[in-house]
């Protein structure tokens, strides 16, 4: 069998080059076969000059009408829907000029039910010549590569059948689907693109046991966090490995669909609509600028870099002090956007002299300020520290935005400023109302607030993932915490959104859906990793940390909420600080810094965000305050 392939391999290579004479061969042989079944198979001698005449005519015209619509230029071993409309389009095009010459150069008495048997049968030999040589091109591919691992489709929809496609067409991915399983009643025991629908998802152990199979692409992009629980609970059940292939829209734009196929995610189980990002407004504030990102070599820092560097802006130049990250950021950018003008630089935003001396060197137009300590427990307690950086490390680069005549400074804020319980929580307040106090210049000052992100440095999910992997058990700290969450590429891009919208003195509020369990998040992660929770995997509640609550909120009680032209974004105003009052406050603070005072450091924040509420470990602090050496506190991530 491997000889007779290599010989039609070799057939179909050099029939590129016969291309002309098989076409006139099939235009031939379907002109004879129309005169054959007219005269049922015993062409009178009188129709004999006819058919002569016919045959000239038919090659002259269909060679011409055929090659002005490219039939010999189209992929025919990929023959498909669009290749058969394509093919009749030619036919009937032919099929009209050859008989206007027929009935004009014919000799007379020309049977009228000729070109009619002619186009049906040139469309059929034609299609049955290119539909052969698909045929014998999979055969090929598939006899050179071992067999592969057998697979269910979950999903013999749009996306199902565009992998079952493209696995044929490539074995040496390794995949031979043996059926699909689909929840449509309908679809049971139909066959899909020859792939028969074997069941159910509930039926998926028994399929299973009966076909063998160790593994299950699901194929349904669009489906609900709900339903994709299910099915990874279906799969569990039957003891399967699942992966799932990402949105049919990736393929449209040119990737293939075999290629995006990886494993299930705890995002795939989150209730998050897709951004639409308004991309002309975006590109309209960033294209051709040069913009400036502090924390640059964070989470949210780095996607911000890779998202405005799809903009084409003029320059970009990241700010950091934690040199490794920024170096394997650098080389990513490089990379991944070889005609960016990338400029990474080492400093603290604690230090406002190199600051200003980075903004001068130069000019941005837009800082993305995304550099902050944010692991709450931590900057418990270390109080002073939180406010050196949080606070005064934001001071530094606002004002430095305002004297180096920089044209928009967006900050990064928290849901955590709101009602904070945590100094992490009361710095990001407190940034927010600095950056409102600042006087009208030059400067555009606004603030975007969002929770927590999946995946980001902070996130629990690299923790829950490495103790899963330690075998247990998954720590959470209390069975009712709750966190809005979204995913860092969504955080980056409404941020360039609400940035591209602002005016000056906003504080845009993200829309994150609703606050979900991070008990739930670990069930999830665990059920992700092939494990039972609470049976394979123990979960374990470990009460609250210093400053932390059972829930996040997105606004105080005395902030109005401004809706934006953009569903997912909207702009809260609430009571603001003086410039005066934060100017003499934030010298105060640099002070208390500087001498290691947080028994009058901690009131004064207080006194400054009524609504904070600081933890006992805190309180205690400040009550046996001591003086420390100053450590110098990072501008690293995000």
């Amino acid at each position: 069998m491997t000889k007779v392939f290599k010989a039609a391999r070799s057939a179909i290579r050099f029939g590129g080059f016969l291309h002309p004479i098989l076409q006139a061969a099939v235009i031939a042989a379907a002109g004879v076969s129309a005169f054959l079944l007219r005269f049922e198979f015993e062409i009178p001698e009188f129709y004999l000059p006819h058919l002569r005449v016919a045959i000239v005519v038919w090659l002259l015209a269909k060679s011409v009408t055929f090659q002005v619509y490219q039939l010999d230029r189209r992929a025919w071993r990929f023959f498909s829907v669009d290749d058969v409309v394509q093919l009749i389009r030619a036919n009937l095009a032919g099929a009209l000029v050859s008989t206007l010459l027929l009935f004009l150069l014919a000799p007379p008495g020309f049977p009228r039910s000729i070109p009619i048997l002619d186009l049906i049968l040139c469309s059929l030999f034609m299609g049955v010549r290119f539909l052969s040589r698909r045929l014998v091109f999979e055969a090929m591919k598939r006899d050179e590569h071992e067999p592969g691992k057998e697979v269910l489709i979950y999903g013999a929809g749009r996306a199902g059948v565009a992998l079952l496609a493209e696995l044929r067409l490539n074995p040496a991915l390794g995949y031979r689907v043996l059926g699909f399983i689909d929840d449509n009643p309908r679809l049971l025991n139909v066959y899909v693109q020859g792939a028969k629908v074997l069941g159910k998802g509930s039926d998926l152990c028994s399929i299973v046991a009966r076909t063998g199979v160790s593994e299950v692409l699901i194929a349904l992009p669009s489906a609900a966090p709900e339903q994709m629980m299910r099915i990874l609970q279906q799969c569990q059940q039957a003891r399967v490995r699942f992966r799932t292939v990402a949105a049919i829209s990736e393929a449209v734009e040119g990737k293939a669909l075999s290629s995006q196929i990886r494993e299930v995610d705890v995002q795939d189980l989150l209730s998050r609509e897709p951004v639409d990002l308004d991309h002309g407004l975006v590109r309209e504030s960033l294209t051709g600028k040069v913009v400036m990102v502090t924390g640059a070599a964070g989470s949210i820092g780095s996607e911000l870099c890779r998202q405005i560097a799809r903009f084409q802006p003029a320059a970009l130049v990241a700010f950091d002090i934690a040199e490794t990250p920024l170096f394997h950021l650098e080389r990513e950018m490089r990379s991944s956007f070889p005609g960016l003008v990338f400029h990474g630089e080492i400093g603290s935003i604690q230090n406002h002299r190199r600051v200003r001396v980075v903004l001068e060197s130069y000019t941005p137009s837009i800082i993305y300020h995304a550099a902050a300590y944010k692991h709450v427990p931590i900057m418990e307690s270390s109080v002073l520290e939180a406010i050196g950086n949080n606070l005064l490390g934001t001071r530094n680069v606002a004002m430095a935005a305002a004297e180096c005549g920089v044209e928009e400074f967006v900050l990064i804020s928290s849901d955590k400023a709101v009602r904070p319980t945590s100094v992490m929580g009361a710095t990001k307040r407190l940034c927010e109302l600095l950056i409102r106090a600042i006087p009208p210049c030059r400067t555009r000052y606004v603030a975007v607030r969002f929770g927590n992100v999946l995946g980001s440095n902070g996130s629990v999910i690299p923790l829950f993932k490495q103790q899963i992997a330690n075998g247990g058990p998954v720590t959470v700290t209390h069975p009712e915490m709750r966190r809005y969450f979204m995913t860092i590429p969504e955080a980056a891009q409404l941020v360039l959104q609400a940035s591209a919208m602002g005016r000056g003195g906003e504080i845009f509020v993200l829309d994150m859906g609703q606050q979900i369990k991070i008990v739930d998040i670990a069930r999830k992660l665990i059920l992700l990793s092939g494990r039972v929770p609470d049976v394979d995997i123990r979960i374990e509640f470990s009460g609250t940390r210093p400053g932390e609550k059972l829930y996040e909120e997105l606004n105080l009680d005395d902030e109005a909420t401004i809706p934006t032209s953009h569903r997912k974004i909207k702009i809260f105003t609430g009571r603001d600080l003086s410039a005066a009052n934060m100017v003499y406050r934030m010298r105060q603070l640099d002070e208390l810094c500087a001498c290691r005072d947080s028994s009058e450091a901690v009131p004064l924040i207080r006194s400054l965000v009524p609504e904070y509420s600081p933890s006992e470990m805190v309180l205690a602090m400040a009550d046996n305050s001591v003086a420390l050496p100053l450590v110098h506190a990072a501008a690293a991530g995000d």
